[in-house]
């Protein structure tokens, strides 16, 4: 990883974020110590579909038990109780 001076990176910035962009990694140090890091952005992970997790929240509460025949149902029902 290449070490790159605050003054430098802002002058050069548009040529630091094109080399970022090609994988390379940098450190932007002032007065010689190690401000921050300049690395190529992590792509975001794509968010889950809603209506697929609804549909297994509802398929894992049909009769899944928690011990000794204690299902979720019962549970819920149980917390209405009070």
């Amino acid at each position: 990883m290449e070490s790159v001076g605050s003054f430098e990176a802002k002058t050069h910035l548009p040529q630091l974020l094109e080399r970022v962009a090609q994988g390379e990694e940098f450190t932007i140090t002032k007065h010689g110590k190690p401000v921050a890091r300049l690395v190529p952005a992590v792509p975001a992970k794509p968010k889950a579909d809603v209506r697929q997790v609804i549909e297994e929240l509802k398929a894992f509460s049909k009769g899944n038990t928690l011990g000794e025949g204690i299902s979720v149902r019962d549970l819920i029902e149980e917390g209405r109780r009070f």
